[in-house]
């Protein structure tokens, strides 16, 4: 195409122009949280990370001028497609400068990518799986993203649909005040105060005493609770291990609730601090002194996103949800979080949303999954 050069990204240097394009672009946005460089530089396949051991990419850089404009990463994850039994392709940490003609290069060159290797569908944004942060925020662009969520001008939504992409699923963000806390339907209260004396279950935080394993263990139940949902592949043993590692220093165990049935875990929430205001202080470098910045005085920080609610699928609709969130709520006010995001919720997950809704949870965000078939030509 005139004047634009797409480049596969092989060299060193063109790795720092990838991975650097991000501040040149959202210069002077307010609302964007610069990514933690080292983390992201491991999720694009730049660094070791597990998740590559069972996929295959490539990242592209538009050029113009000598001047980077755009760039987006094409992957298969064969995790996904034997799970599925589909022949499905995927994009994911795309940036582009308002421009449809930069746009339709590098989706040129990921169509190419995945034509090559017999892929049918193409599906993004992730980054690089739905297990890490994935899709495009189509609404709530007034503030910032809470913790390991995304956030792209509103013009990357046209960019995509004028590649012939197409809303696959939307995936919701809630926002809460512990004030609110005082109107919740007392139903709620009722169905978990019945479900924990009824099913004989125990609720409590997780155990400081056995740290590691106790963040395993909550791993592990996220990966085991949610077969059937849409999208849904589970982490390999490698990633269960390298996503424990690192949740390690970021979970606190107040903002945590583990329940049990005689004995065993069948149930699991976590909330995380909202880190981004600390990591937009370090401009996202942990080294060498960013991960001191960023874990210091943690009390101060007022804000958690909670980000999972996972049951055993043979205990799911026992209402043990209401009862692991029920346990969690006097820390998170002893504490002194003062908001609560509730990210991301499935749209077609209606018992999740009528929860969050009635317990008076405010939608704010809006982020989307696209689709798009690879048969025409493009």
């Amino acid at each position: 195409m005139a004047g634009i050069e797409v480049i596969p990204v092989s060299s060193r240097a063109d790795r720092k122009r990838f991975l650097e394009l991000p501040w040149q672009l959202y210069q002077g946005d307010p609302n964007w949280i610069p990514p933690l460089r080292q983390n992201q530089a491991e999720l694009v396949g730049f660094r070791k990370h597990p998740f590559w051991d069972d996929a295959e990419g490539q990242a592209f850089l538009a050029v113009r001028d000598g001047r980077p404009v755009g760039r987006v990463l094409a992957l298969v994850d064969h995790g996904h497609n034997r799970y599925y039994s589909e022949k499905r392709g995927f994009f994911g940490f795309f940036e582009s400068i308002d421009s449809d003609e930069v746009a339709t290069a590098l989706f040129d060159a990921v169509r190419r990518f995945h034509r090559e290797r017999g892929m049918e569908f193409i599906r993004g944004p992730v980054n690089p799986s739905m297990n890490y942060e994935c899709g495009l925020l189509i609404d709530g662009f007034d503030s910032p993203p809470t913790f390991m969520m995304t956030y792209n001008p509103p013009h990357y939504a046209r960019l995509l649909e004028n590649q012939g992409f197409a809303k696959a699923q939307d995936l919701l963000a809630f926002w809460g005040h512990v004030g609110m806390i005082e109107t919740l339907d007392q139903k709620l209260k009722f169905v978990s105060n019945e479900a924990q004396k009824r099913f004989g279950v125990t609720v409590r935080r997780m155990d400081t005493r056995n740290f590691a394993r106790e963040v395993r263990t909550f791993m592990d139940i996220y990966n085991r609770s949610l077969p059937g949902q849409w999208g849904f592949v589970p982490l390999s043993e490698g990633e269960l291990a390298h996503m424990s590692a690192g949740l390690k220093h970021l979970i606190i165990p107040e903002m945590t609730s583990m329940c049990e049935k005689d004995g065993v875990p069948v149930g699991v929430v976590f909330g995380l601090l909202d880190y981004n205001p600390r990591i937009r202080l370090i401009d996202g470098r942990l080294f060498p002194f960013g991960f001191l910045r960023l874990l210091w005085k943690r009390r101060a920080i007022r804000k958690i996103r909670l980000i999972s609610t996972n049951v055993l699928p043979q205990y799911q609709g026992w209402g043990l949800g209401l009862v692991l969130l029920d346990r969690l709520l006097s820390d998170v006010i002893a504490w002194g979080i003062e908001e609560v995001e509730f990210s991301w919720v499935l749209e077609t997950n209606k018992l999740s949303r009528g929860s969050l809704e009635r317990g008076g949870a405010k939608r704010i965000k809006t982020y989307r999954i696209y689709d798009a078939p690879l048969n025409q030509e493009q």
